[in-house]
């Protein structure tokens, strides 16, 4: 364990001191992923899920990194101006989308559409873009993970199977790599975290800069 009288000490040796999710919440999470809750609760921040509806519509032209900043503090801020003067927390708001040649990859639709975004990704090198938001008294501010995800080549029938196990379903890109969705993972260069749809690193910078956990110390 890193020494605590140390200017190096990690963010999470100083998280490690926080309540965990069945404490008092410190912040509420805008997202109904239980991927991103568990994320939360991994390095120890107490909070409350309360997810909210957005239109998620792709601007005309818009960058696949103006796409998910721009949802995440959506997000963030429309759970805030929601909240009751009493009731209000920050907000912690996120989004993922999988990019291949700049085109963004939603979530399925059906078994085909999750086919033809699987032999996109098949045999090449994508990026996962997550954005994280954190919007309190102190104002809104966003952080944004790009990661390289390389696909090994996978079998049309390969792709099927995946589809019927229903992992597919509610994924951007149609997999999840914290899942079955791994053994088409040949390497990531990135945060293993952000793929999964909240880079915790840069969530800590922010819980930080908000002075919702203790400061990370340089």
């Amino acid at each position: 364990m890193p020494d605590p009288s140390s200017n190096k000490s990690c963010i999470l040796w100083r998280m490690s001191v926080l309540p965990t999710s069945s404490a008092k919440p410190l912040i509420y999470l805008a997202s109904a992923s239980p991927r991103r809750s568990a994320l939360l609760t991994q390095i120890g921040v107490a909070h409350r899920v309360a997810p909210v509806s957005v239109d998620e519509s792709v601007a005309a032209a818009e960058a696949p990194e103006k796409y998910v900043t721009r949802l995440a503090a959506l997000k963030a801020d429309t759970l805030w101006a929601r909240l009751a003067e009493h009731e209000r927390l920050p907000v912690l708001g996120s989004d993922t989308t999988v990019v291949v040649d700049r085109t963004i990859l939603g979530k399925p639709v059906d078994e085909s559409d999750c086919l033809r975004m699987l032999q996109l990704l098949s045999g090449r090198t994508h990026q996962v873009h997550t954005a994280v938001a954190v919007r309190s008294a102190r104002g809104s501010e966003v952080r944004l993970s790009i990661s390289d995800v390389t696909f090994r080549t996978v079998a049309e029938a390969e792709m099927r199977a995946y589809w019927r196990s229903g992992e597919p379903v509610d994924k951007a890109g149609g997999y999840a790599i914290q899942g079955r969705g791994a053994v088409f993972v040949r390497h990531i260069a990135g945060s293993y975290s952000g793929i999964m749809g909240l880079p915790l690193f840069e969530t800590a910078e922010l819980l930080a800069a908000h002075h919702i956990i203790s400061e990370v110390q340089g």
